[in-house]
């Protein structure tokens, strides 16, 4: 029997949420945020570590998969789940961001868009329905309508245009959805419109009279900062359905999350625990630790005393060393020690909103990362 995709609010604390989402293959609890799995894998780490660190649901990327191995190939395997070992929700975004960032040659056009891949050089057509049609080869449960990711900075014209085009996208790409999902499978609306309120405010409003059971906010985390992201945050969850679970795209750091979980933001997902961790950087309890400094070379202290993840056990002198000789080894417990961070400070979160104790949790995390950067 399908299990429906369902989203319930739990509890709420000001604007944060946490909450439950629904899949036929799991609850994702949120705040939730979801490793990033590019190619079918999480840079360095084992999938089994990946959900023993506490994730509920990872992503993937439509984009890298359709040009390698291809949607049509992992479909012949068996689809995502089984190819890569993972049992729990996947999610995929819509390819749309990496034309954007990765391809070359590009071109737009009202039917898709066309670019090379990254890879070969061999011409791709991309359009909202085989943006749908991918994901749903690969068997996501979550999957998103493909949008233009706006880039930052923009003129209000061409924000608009963008915009417009990408709200027409998606009314295909639900329209495509209905007829090639399987039951239980989810299709998300992605808000764009720069960094202008007014059009914020248009593009969430034009998704939900479309109707989605999710909405992501994209088209930020591109370069506007911190201060401009809240502010478009601000500017936008208001008009999305208190319901339906909301989904901010690409972000980012723990103090970006705690802000946008403020916002009422309930997913998140980003390549920087692993991505920091392949380069010596670690996510801790008491604040970012840039494990190649000489300051480690002789500290015996844990990396994170504070965290139930066994590679945060293992000492910073020992991790320094593995870092700065380039081991594989330390860039495998470092990534494993920043996504249980992560997955612990999602924890974290939804004990604080369920006891009405969020801002000041937050506030204490902003000290401890304040003070180890030495901004405090």
């Amino acid at each position: 029997m399908t299990v429906p995709f369902t989203f319930a609010l739990k509890a709420t604390d000001g604007r944060a949420r946490t909450g439950v989402i629904q899949t036929q293959r799991g609850e994702i609890r949120t705040p939730a945020f979801m490793p990033v799995g590019t190619q079918a894998t999480v840079k360095a780490m084992f999938i089994e570590d990946v959900a023993a660190a506490g994730a509920d649901i990872i992503l993937g990327n439509t984009y890298h998969l359709m040009l390698r191995p291809g949607a049509e190939r992992i479909a012949k395997l068996g689809g995502l789940h089984s190819f890569m070992h993972w049992d729990k929700p996947i999610l995929t975004d819509s390819g749309g961001y990496q034309v954007m960032s990765l391809a070359k040659l590009r071109k737009i056009t009202e039917e898709g868009v066309t670019f090379n891949s990254h890879l070969d050089g061999a011409p791709v057509f991309l359009t909202p329905e085989r943006a749908v049609e991918v994901q749903c080869l690969l068997g996501a449960d979550i999957q998103m309508a493909l949008d233009e990711c706006t880039p930052f900075p923009c003129s209000r014209e061409e924000a608009r245009v963008s915009l417009d085009l990408s709200m027409r996208w998606a009314e295909r790409s639900k329209a495509a959805f209905e007829t090639m999902s399987a039951p239980g499978q989810a299709l998300f609306g992605i808000v764009q419109g720069s960094v202008f309120p007014d059009m914020r405010e248009d593009s969430a409003k034009t998704l939900v009279g479309i109707g989605f059971p999710g909405y992501a906010v994209g088209g930020l985390a591109v370069g506007e900062g911190q201060e401009a992201m809240f502010d478009t945050l601000d500017a936008t969850t208001p008009y999305l359905p208190e319901d339906k679970p909301r989904y901010l795209m690409g972000v980012g750091t723990p103090l970006d999350i705690l802000g946008a979980v403020a916002r009422g933001i309930d997913m998140f997902d980003c390549v920087m625990p692993t991505r920091s961790g392949r380069h010596g950087q670690a996510f801790t309890w008491g604040g970012r630790l840039n494990l190649r400094n000489a300051q480690y070379a002789e500290d015996l202290t844990p990396l994170d005393a504070d965290s139930a993840c066994p590679a945060a056990q293992y000492s910073r002198a020992y991790l320094h060393h593995l870092v700065k000789a380039g081991e594989m080894l330390g860039a495998m417990l470092v990534s494993y020690a920043n996504i249980q961070f992560y997955q612990e400070l999602m924890a974290g979160a939804r004990a604080a909103i369920a006891n009405g104790t969020f801002a000041a949790f937050a506030d204490d995390i902003r000290r401890r990362y304040a003070r180890a950067d030495g901004t405090d």
